[in-house]
């Protein structure tokens, strides 16, 4: 089992920026790919980012790129999403998402994600 925890979600003005962090723990949670995902209110959870396992890949949504960059920390089991720029329309919660049979590929769908975050909420006003 994998337990994931995110936190540094917030208010911000548009413009401005946030970091997420995701802790992660359990069994060989440093192997797994981490992705992150958001969910608006009546709208579908969507991909965001992701990185592979020891960081060598990383895989961005088109609405993000440019903006936001997906890291991580394995000796911390942490993974980071720093958001720069930031839109109203970025406004979601922010869910934190494990997957442990990527191998080399960076999934964009929430099926292949076994291990998910409870989320943040990040708000940006404008």
């Amino acid at each position: 089992q994998v337990q994931l925890v995110e936190s540094g979600g917030g208010l911000v003005q548009a413009g401005g920026s946030l970091r997420l962090s995701c802790a992660a723990s359990g069994r060989a949670v440093s192997s797994h790919a981490l992705g992150w995902f958001r969910q608006a209110p009546g709208k579908k959870r969507e991909f965001v980012a992701a990185i592979s396992s020891n960081a060598g890949a990383t895989h961005y949504a088109d609405s993000i790129k440019g903006r936001f960059t997906i890291s991580r920390d394995n000796s911390k089991n942490t993974v980071y999403l720093q958001m720069n720029s930031l839109e109203p329309e970025d406004t979601a919660v922010y869910y934190c998402a494990a997957d442990p049979y990527s191998g080399s590929y960076l999934s964009t769908e929430t099926y292949e994600y076994t291990y998910w975050g409870q989320g943040t909420q990040v708000t940006v006003t404008s």
